[in-house]
């Protein structure tokens, strides 16, 4: 049987700024929770990011819906002019540090970049670097000595490769395509959750490869390529990225 939270949930999951509007038009109230997390909630952590998300989100928060770290709305709407706002009013924001349930790699002691990164939102990360944010920021370490990840972890394997803008808009402002790290638990709380060991950009970008990662190896190819230039190393002949002997090139 098809219920209103159910059609909410398959709006959050495609990204259907219409079916949300027709669900919120049906009566579900966006502060009340669905099997535990607020439709808020299921938005940020859904599996799907595309170009639609902001607007997505904008229409739960116009209706009421909160954000347990207000802080993030800018960001996540992909609002420039917000933003700006923002940081005129605290320029301290541009050091804020928040947690927040993510699919792929942690936001966890996460900077506004992290976020804008992990959530592919080309314009407010531009915004953020101009106004000082710093590319190579660390997030949390955990008690396993895990994640301290910058935010160009965040966009070597992004679903349907939405962060490459981003990746190389931060190889550009002067992350480092080298740092090393012993580790990262990707998807953290979800059944796919995996932690990673002995971890760099150019790894964690192989690392989508994985089954798990549901990454297209074309993407991953051509984003290796991309930190392997960046981090100032030939790149060798690789005749075997991605798998070409299992998938020829036509």
């Amino acid at each position: 049987m098809t219920t209103l939270e159910s059609v909410f949930l398959g709006a959050t999951e495609t990204h259907s700024p219409a079916e949300i509007r027709k669900a919120l038009a049906a009566g579900l109230d966006p502060r009340k929770p669905i099997g535990g997390r607020t439709p808020v909630q299921w938005m940020l952590e859904m599996y799907y990011r595309s170009d639609l998300f902001p607007e997505c989100l904008r229409i739960l928060l116009d209706a009421g819906g909160t954000l347990e770290d207000p802080v993030l709305a800018p960001v996540l709407l992909n609002d420039v002019e917000g933003l700006r706002r923002a940081l005129a009013a605290d320029a301290a924001l541009i050091l804020h540090r928040t947690n927040l349930v993510s699919t792929f790699t942690p936001l966890i002691g996460a900077t506004l970049l992290h976020v804008a990164a992990e959530y592919g939102n080309l314009a407010v990360a531009r915004e953020l670097i101009t106004a000082g944010a710093d590319v190579n920021a660390r997030a949390d370490v955990d008690a396993f000595g895990l994640n301290g990840h910058t935010p160009l972890f965040h966009t070597v394997n992004s679903n349907a490769n939405r962060s490459e803008p981003l990746m190389r808009l931060l190889l550009e402002s002067g992350a480092r395509a080298d740092i090393a790290l012993q580790g990262i638990t990707w998807g953290q709380g979800f059944e796919w959750e995996t932690t990673v060991f002995d971890v760099t950009p150019i790894s964690y970008a192989q690392l989508g490869l994985l089954p798990q990662f549901q990454r297209t190896e074309k993407d991953i190819d051509h984003n290796i390529r991309l930190l392997l230039k960046a981090g100032v190393r030939p790149v060798p002949p690789l005749p075997n990225i991605p798998n070409r002997y299992l998938h020829p090139r036509k």
